[in-house]
């Protein structure tokens, strides 16, 4: 057998378990604190991700889209470094998504300094 029988004191007690934080495995899981560096981070990488994102759709537009797309990819992987909830996490990756499709759109037109320098 390999599991071990508890002596009868070793349960936790009823009042300790009830007490314990609440597992809410929701998307809007927060601790109760406000993070503005982290929420500004998130919010700045999802401005980046939809402008790189729209602008990669025009061909002339690619020294936006490639732009947008790796200060946002850089702004995103840092929020992701210092983010705390799930909800930050959620925001940060849909934000970096939608940045690194710009950004490899924008390479693919004309990339980072296209017609600037021949």
């Amino acid at each position: 057998m390999a599991q071990t029988v508890r002596p009868a004191g070793s349960r936790p007690s009823p009042s300790r378990v009830a007490n314990a934080r609440p597992a809410t495995g929701s998307l809007f899981a927060t601790d109760g604190k406000p993070h503005p560096l982290q929420e500004a981070l998130m919010v700045v990488t999802g401005v980046l991700g939809i402008l790189a994102f729209v602008t990669a759709m025009f061909h002339n537009l690619h020294l936006i889209s490639s732009w947008a797309g790796l200060v946002g990819i850089l702004t995103g992987v840092y929020g992701q470094y210092i983010s705390r909830t799930t909800w930050e996490r959620f925001g940060l990756v849909m934000g970096i998504g939608a940045s690194a499709v710009g950004f490899y759109l924008g390479m693919a037109h004309g990339g980072l300094f296209g017609s600037i320098v021949t």
